[in-house]
């Protein structure tokens, strides 16, 4: 979910485990840039949990192989438009440029993503430990409270270091994801009593996409398989509880499959 400048809020659906892995890790790689720049102890605290969520995610996929695999296809797809007269040459040569320069930094990586970390015995203890309530307070973990009492340019610089060769498949999944967005087909959509759906026809999606304007207080709930999409929309009671929307509801809808 990402809040547009322009009051339109916008709801990303993955079809595939492939980018919906790339879209968790997106929103975590966000969040770990974010808080590497604030100053804070707490801060730099929240910075450290969100690496070891990283940490998590990629240790349940292959990321180097997924990126590989999903950077070849979208160079291929590219590539079949190279004889087209309708397409800017340039810019579509420097795009498979950042492709290829991408498949070679990740060609050049050793291992699995972040196994650097895994290899920290320090911040495998403070891990360790992450996972239990309150588990990193400074009497269970006295060097870790040592760390957090450093100035904050001591301690950006200690996650700088950690998070850099990770940088490499931060990068490689965000051409992805660009890539994924700009072949997105748009279409303006009602969703009738609150409700939607539409038939795929068993064409391969990737990802979907559902702006809604933030002061229609609507809230898409989705499903999807190839074959058909449904779109029920709700809306928050008094305990922020979902109930479901009985009027009509216009959106944007857009599907993306390069």
């Amino acid at each position: 979910m990402v809040n547009d400048p322009d009051g339109v809020i916008l709801y990303e659906y993955p079809f595939t485990e492939r980018v919906r892995s790339l879209l968790r890790l997106e929103d975590l790689f966000d969040k770990l840039a974010y808080f590497i720049e604030q100053s804070h102890p707490y801060c730099h605290h929240a910075a450290l949990m969100v690496l070891f969520e990283i940490l998590d995610v990629t240790s349940r996929t292959d990321l180097k192989g997924d990126l590989l695999q999903e950077l070849e296809r979208q160079r291929q797809a590219l590539q079949a438009l190279r004889s087209n007269p309708q397409v800017a040459q340039d810019a579509l040569a420097d795009v498979l440029a950042s492709i290829e320069q991408a498949q070679r930094t990740l060609n050049s990586s050793p291992g699995k993503a972040g196994q650097h970390l895994r290899d920290n015995e320090w911040l495998t203890s403070i891990r360790s430990r992450a996972g239990i309530p309150g588990g990193t307070c400074e009497f269970d973990l006295p060097s870790y409270h040592a760390w957090l009492m450093r100035d904050g340019g001591s301690r950006r610089a200690g996650l700088l270091g950690w998070v850099q060769p990770l940088n490499k498949f931060s990068a490689a999944l965000g051409i992805v994801l660009r890539l994924l967005r700009e072949s997105a087909h748009h279409s303006t959509q009602i969703a009738t009593q609150g409700s939607y759906q539409q038939a795929l026809q068993g064409r391969s999606y990737a990802m979907l996409q559902v702006r809604v304007p933030a002061d229609a207080e609507a809230i898409p709930e989705i499903s999807a398989n190839r074959y058909m999409l449904w779109i029920r929309f709700t809306a928050p009671d008094g305990d922020l509880k979902p109930r479901s929307v009985d009027r009509d509801v216009a959106f944007d809808l857009a599907l993306c499959a390069l």
